[in-house]
């Protein structure tokens, strides 16, 4: 649609709910398609349930089949768009796996099914295959681009509570982009901003919110302070080496964004690899083999697996 929201808010708000990217990992799974699958998959609610499935559907990363027609009950099966999502939650396992240690509720390792062994993904340049990472992408705003299109409804944003949480939760990468202003911070932040003044500009967030966010950034290690040299009264916040490493998630998500959900008038971001000068669109490499990845030669390994 012309003027509204662009494929950054429309991507943002579906990978930053929790339990949309629960449906979604559960879909990538075989067994998992119908309405009472997913109830006994989880502690999600009827309500809940309900309302995810049908965002899916009018986003286009479901489609629902018919398989009764009285009493009327459908299958949900994952769309193309559904189905290339996977680099997004593998981005973010490897990413929790390496940065968030939780010993109570660790995360599965996962195996490539290609050469056999437990891995980790490597993020390259698609047109070059470089091996890239922020400092080595240029982002220029595109025509869709304003930071009004670019920031996720408040309605698609909310936490499941404490408790009620899916299993294996990246709960860290919630924190991160699980909010609309955290998302649009973290953007911001990936975009040059440093200074309180550019994020309240460029968020368009009152300077309580924007406070509490920079604040919560800072104690989960993604923005550290530095003295402002202009005013040494003054802090700017800088992207720590946890935030640089969050990366591939955001490229992946990026990417797929605007793969997806075009706008009209063109994309929000161009990103260019500076490696090469060329587009930038991010590819996932396993470090064992380095053969690219794909959705279906992925296994979870069992958790004393090792090899």
């Amino acid at each position: 649609m012309r003027g509204g929201p662009n494929a950054i808010a429309v991507a943002t708000g579906i990978v930053g709910d929790e339990w949309t990217l629960w449906i979604v990992q559960t879909a990538l799974s075989p067994g998992i398609s119908r309405y009472n699958d997913w109830l006994r998959a989880g502690p999600i609610s009827s309500s809940v349930l309900t309302a995810r499935l049908a965002s899916l559907v009018d986003a286009g990363v479901l489609e629902r089949h018919a398989y009764t027609a009285h009493p009327p009950r459908f299958d949900y099966v994952l769309t193309r768009c559904g189905q290339q999502m996977w680099p997004i939650l593998l981005t973010m396992w490897s990413w929790e796996r390496s940065w968030v240690h939780d010993s109570a509720h660790p995360l599965p390792q996962v195996r490539h099914t290609r050469c056999g062994r437990i891995f980790e993904p490597v993020a390259v340049c698609t047109a070059c295959g470089q091996e890239t990472g922020a400092r080595d992408v240029q982002a220029n705003l595109g025509p869709a681009w304003s930071w009004e299109r670019s920031i996720p409804s408040a309605t698609t944003r909310r936490r499941a509570p404490s408790g009620t949480r899916p299993r294996e939760l990246v709960a860290q990468t919630m924190a991160v982009i699980g909010n609309r202003w955290s998302a649009a911070l973290l953007l911001s932040a990936f975009l040059g901003a440093i200074r309180f003044g550019e994020f309240e500009l460029q968020m368009g967030a009152p300077p309580t919110i924007v406070a509490e966010r920079l604040r919560t950034f800072c104690e989960l290690d993604f923005l550290s302070q530095l003295p402002n040299p202009q005013r040494p009264d003054w802090v700017t916040y800088h992207l720590t080496p946890k935030a640089l490493a969050f990366f591939p998630v955001v490229s992946a998500a990026l990417d797929w964004g605007q793969r997806w959900f075009h706008s009209p008038e063109g994309p929000a971001l161009e990103q260019v690899h500076l490696g090469c000068g060329k587009d930038f669109h991010p590819r996932l490499l396993c470090d064992q083999c380095r053969e690219p990845l794909r959705g279906s030669h992925l296994q979870r390994a069992a958790s004393d697996d090792t090899q």
